[in-house]
């Protein structure tokens, strides 16, 4: 039986484009167990078909998944694209680390894609950005639509990888991707004036075949994350600046708030971890301390 990807799913069939290269539109045999977990499929699960008819088949199988992610359900992504704006709306920090905890916890390497770079008069403030993000590890790509800056770097890092792009709606994702697969104009929106955030234009998720290799997903845009099932030991390795110098504190198990001897309260001290992904660090944490218990 052909052997394929699942690249789009819409109310209840799958496409699969199959090792082969061939487009089947199939339904799903049942439901599937992972681990004694019954699972649907999703797009970029790897299965096993039976065709039923010309471009026709049903779903008989699913192989294990590398990577889940739940908002937006897709499966076996190895990199995010975490994608903010510089501006219109202008440029926020907080839901950009809200974004790169997700895709830390989720295993995923992370690329941070800055857009809207023609409307930025001050460099200096890009530059402050781009440290920030750089000394976490994180590799920082500025682009703009209007005048191509970036584009060929950002598409070096989706070469032969599957990708999703994330962020809020309004940051340029679909833009971006229309820029990156001119053969696919995907519908964009206007940011809203009164809550500086753009509609939603993209209606379900959908890998992308890019022309230089490597596959993207276009996916729904959100704005809020939660950190539902996460516990607040698990946030600092969720932080690669706070993770990788944890083990110098003294305590095992610190929480980095005001526990004696702290590495991490020190380094921002000392102007070696950045005050403000420090706090967004305090605030995530309190944000898991008063979700419900699970029992």
């Amino acid at each position: 039986m052909p052997q394929g990807q699942i690249f789009k799913a819409i109310s209840g069939f799958y496409y699969v484009r199959t090792l082969d290269g061939e487009e089947l539109e199939c339904r799903a045999r049942g439901v599937f167990k992972f681990a004694k977990k019954k699972v649907k499929p999703l797009v970029g699960d790897m299965v096993e078909v039976e065709k039923t008819g010309e471009a026709e088949g049903v779903v008989v199988s699913v192989e294990p998944r590398q990577t889940e992610l739940l908002r937006p359900p897709i499966a076996n992504v190895e990199q995010a694209i975490v994608v903010c704006s510089l501006r219109e709306p202008p440029f926020q920090q907080m839901p950009l680390d809200r974004f790169l905890v997700h895709a830390e916890r989720e295993g995923l390497e992370i690329v941070i894609c800055l857009t809207k770079y023609d409307l930025i008069e001050d460099e200096h403030e890009v530059a402050q950005i781009r440290a920030i993000y750089q000394a976490a590890d994180y590799p920082v790509v500025t682009t703009s639509i209007r005048t191509g800056q970036g584009v060929e770097e950002l598409q070096a890092y989706l070469k032969d990888r599957v990708s999703v792009f994330a962020g809020q709606s309004g940051v340029g994702k679909s833009s971006l991707l229309n820029q990156l697969l001119p053969s696919k104009e995907l519908q964009t929106g206007a940011v809203s004036r009164k809550i500086g955030r753009g509609r939603h234009t993209t209606r379900q998720v959908e890998l992308l075949q890019l022309s230089h290799g490597g596959l993207v997903a276009d996916t729904p845009g959100f704005s809020q994350l939660t950190f539902h099932g996460m516990e607040a030991e698990e946030l600092g390795s969720c932080f690669p600046e706070i993770h990788k110098n944890a083990s110098a504190c003294r305590f095992r198990g610190c929480l980095h708030i005001n526990e004696p001897h702290c590495a991490i309260r020190l380094a921002v001290e000392n102007k070696d971890m950045d005050e403000s992904r420090y706090q967004h660090y305090l605030q995530f944490l309190q944000e898991i301390k008063q979700q419900p218990r699970r029992y």
